[in-house]
């Protein structure tokens, strides 16, 4: 172990657990961040970050952050939400008069952050790489006819709302959502992370180790099994008719790394992560950055959506207007325990495999985890689990042993 980075003290606990993914939890590489009051408490990277050449995880080592980017995304509806550009209660037609075709008129920027707009996946066969040509991509979405009822229920749109916020990002500003991302918060907040990467970066991008394909007999999340078996299940549309999108290398190809995929092809590390949220949890501002105001602070975090059965997860979920809320699925059956346990004023977006980043309001704290191996989960492993655990003890949080998210102890 190099135990690369810093930490404050307070937060021994933190690296205790990072150290502890590597030695116990099968961590290759990984990197792991954590605010308080605007200030750095924890910045720490170890492992290997490419298994093929056995290049070292740096400082500066970047990755896939998969759906983390939905965060990013999210953040840049806001940003014209809070700039008085775009309305939440609008039809998304009202921006993009092509989108109203087969039952779609009614459909609300509302809806869609919220993942209830009945989108989830084409029922059409997507090319390969289709993901990759945003027309294509967002012509389909516009043609395409709702799942379900829009706004009587939601599903993780995981996939597709990357262009389908991002195509009204760019109605509304005129601008590409990874230009307008990179313009409007990136650089003002001189962060790491980038939806479309520059070549130049390409050396420092770690691949994506994907999780082990099950053996038989393996507990697996109810949403990979039915989507294995049930080829007309929404899981099923999602995996199976990606574009190539869950092959094995694909996300780790040039290609993949340079297109503008919004909700899933993001590219950072734990500290960019972070740093995104960090003036999100100080009230929308930090450094003299306004990137938010708090009128619209209480909406990003506000629930907007939550069930017992989501039509794509097929667990419980819980939303704000395009952020993961804390949900707590540990006394579910084997294969889908694995929640998102924050406190409940947190907000902030999970990736596929494990990666986190949020932020804590209540705690002026905001969190980045990011890593190479992918697990098979749903939700958040122990791994990430584990370091959220630990930085909210070192604040004095507590959970209730009946379970739940965690609070303060001054409550």
């Amino acid at each position: 172990m190099r135990d690369s980075g810093t930490y404050d003290p307070r937060f021994a606990a933190v690296r205790d657990a990072f150290d502890r993914n590597f030695a116990e939890r099968g961590e290759v590489g990984a990197s792991v961040c954590v605010t308080l009051e605007g200030e750095t408490v924890v910045d720490l990277w170890d492992g290997i970050a490419d298994p093929g050449s056995a290049r070292a995880w740096e400082r500066d080592t970047i990755g896939v952050i998969w759906s983390c980017t939905k965060g990013a995304t999210a953040l840049c509806a806001h940003v014209l939400v809070a700039r008085g550009e775009l309305e939440l209660d609008a039809p998304v037609a009202s921006y993009w008069p092509e989108f109203a075709k087969n039952g779609k008129d009614a459909i609300t920027v509302r809806m869609v952050l919220a993942h209830q707009a009945g989108l989830p996946a084409f029922t059409e066969p997507i090319p390969e790489n289709g993901y990759c040509d945003w027309e294509l991509i967002v012509s389909r979405l516009a043609e395409q006819a709702p799942l379900w009822a829009p706004g009587t229920r939601h599903g993780y749109h995981a996939l597709t709302y990357g262009h389908l916020v991002g195509e009204v990002v760019r109605r509304v500003s005129g601008r590409s959502l990874g230009t307008f991302f990179r313009e409007e918060v990136a650089e003002p907040l001189n962060l790491d992370l980038w939806i479309g990467l520059p070549e130049e970066h390409e050396p420092r991008v770690a691949p994506t180790i994907p999780a082990p394909f099950p053996e038989p007999g393996d507990v697996i999340p109810t949403f990979y099994r039915v989507a294995m078996t049930d080829p007309d299940s929404v899981g099923a549309l999602v995996l199976m008719n990606s574009g190539l999108v869950f092959a094995p290398g694909w996300i780790d190809t040039r290609g993949a790394h340079a297109a503008e995929l919004p909700a899933f092809g993001g590219i950072g590390n734990a500290r960019a992560l972070a740093g995104m949220y960090r003036p999100l949890a100080l009230g929308g501002a930090v450094d003299g950055v306004q990137i938010i105001d708090r009128g619209e602070l209480v909406e990003m975090g506000a629930v907007a959506s939550a069930t017992s059965v989501d039509a794509t997860m097929l667990v419980p979920t819980r939303w704000s207007l395009g952020f993961v809320k804390s949900v707590d699925n540990s006394a579910r059956e084997p294969g889908d325990r694995d929640g998102v346990i924050l406190a409940e004023e947190a907000f902030g977006h999970v990736g596929m495999g494990g990666s986190i980043g949020f932020a804590d309001p209540h705690a002026r704290m905001s969190f980045g985890y990011t890593m190479n191996r992918q697990g098979m989960t749903t939700g958040l492993d122990e791994r990430a689990q584990s370091l959220i655990d630990a930085a909210y003890i070192a604040l004095g949080y507590r959970r209730s042993p009946r379970g739940g998210s965690w609070y303060p102890t001054s409550r």
